[in-house]
């Protein structure tokens, strides 16, 4: 059996990984370009995918920070908390994106199942060549012709991320979100003396990164901040996710707002349905075609698209908020996060996502 995946970065490599631990052949095609490592980048792991991480892909847990805690803040109420998550054990763990591709990258290039080429100028010549494609690069040819019709929002907004250093913690481990007048602002534990920052500011592309951070941080003793880096915030949802036997995958599947870290846990979501898939027909003999993503679709799109608008109405009634002089929502919100239940069923959505 042979894949194709087309694309570079996390998703892909994680996805060949998957796919080269059930014994199949994976080809990933891509430009190959020595591309500078972003080191301001991280991504949070819900504790659910980690368990699947580790025991189905590769064990990371030599890379993670846990997290136990989430504090919620708004600015409209004077930085007051309005929501407390807890797990004595863990909620979810915080990884750096540059350390996890190191590490794929080696352990993929020690796998004969693995091979990485140059990306393709025509690749209708070869489609015939795999049993399946799947695709989890936006731009390319395959992407304009075929999964071209999505739902799509423009945020008008920006996610300014950086890394600052700060005196030890032994314990630090609480995440904390801030909901700014500008948009949500959340400190991201590390290590014991590092906390990753994430800003997602409406509007300008250049914001003073430093002069918010030391604004709404109350809990650290900062000793540096790191050189800035920013990306544009978009929501996409595709409204079909395959053609014959190539199936679209990753931030091409859907896209969604930072503000509670579950971009790349969907995606995982995504692998762990699409690996059992593979596994089944594999393990009944049925080969890899068109139908495994037909399956696909049928499992996973209508979770992804009400998980991917539930977390556009958090930021839009966060939006609101901060547009409006009185501070109701933050109270209405305070109120209902000292729910037990309800807390219990929020932490369990963000730890599994929508189940259908």
């Amino acid at each position: 059996m042979k894949v194709c995946i087309l694309g570079e970065g996390l998703t892909t490599l994680v996805l060949a990984k998957a796919l080269v631990n059930q014994g199949i052949n994976v080809h990933v095609f891509s430009d190959l370009k020595i591309r500078k490592a972003n080191k301001n980048r991280t991504i949070g792991i819900t504790r659910d995918n980690v368990k699947f991480f580790n025991e189905n892909i590769l064990n990371i847990q030599k890379l993670l920070w846990d997290i136990n805690k989430i504090e919620i803040f708004t600015e409209n109420l004077n930085q007051e908390k309005i929501l407390n998550f807890e797990n004595k054990k863990k909620l979810f763990s915080t990884i750096r994106n540059y350390e996890l591709l190191n590490f794929l990258k080696k352990e993929l290039n020690k796998n004969k199942l693995f091979k990485a080429k140059k990306k393709l100028n025509n690749f209708f010549q070869i489609q015939d060549n795999y049993n399946l494609i799947i695709n989890c690069d936006y731009k390319n040819k395959i992407s304009k012709k075929f999964f071209c019709k999505r739902i799509y929002k423009n945020y008008n907004s920006f996610a300014h991320t950086t890394i600052i250093k700060h005196d030890k913690i032994t314990d630090n481990n609480t995440a904390y979100q801030y909901f700014t007048k500008r948009g949500p602002l959340a400190f991201l534990p590390i290590s014991k003396n590092e906390t990753s920052i994430v800003y997602s500011v409406k509007g300008s592309k250049d914001v003073n990164l430093d002069y918010f951070i030391k604004k709404f941080n109350t809990k650290f003793r900062i000793n540096k901040i790191n050189k800035h880096s920013r990306f544009e915030l978009k929501s996409i949802s595709l409204r079909s996710y395959y053609h014959k036997n190539i199936l679209a995958f990753g931030d091409l599947l859907h896209r969604v707002h930072p503000l509670a870290g579950q971009g790349f846990n969907m995606t995982i979501r995504d692998i762990k349905v699409l690996i059992n898939l593979i596994k089944f027909s594999l393990d009944h003999g049925l080969g890899l075609d068109e139908s495994i993503c037909e399956k696909f679709e049928k499992k996973v799109k209508s979770r992804n698209y009400i998980f991917s608008n539930s977390i556009d109405l958090i930021y839009e009634f966060f939006n609101l908020e901060s547009k409006i002089k009185n501070n109701i929502l933050g109270k209405f919100v305070k109120h209902l996060g000292k729910n037990k239940i309800i807390n219990k069923v929020f932490l369990n959505i963000a730890n599994r996502g929508v189940q259908i």
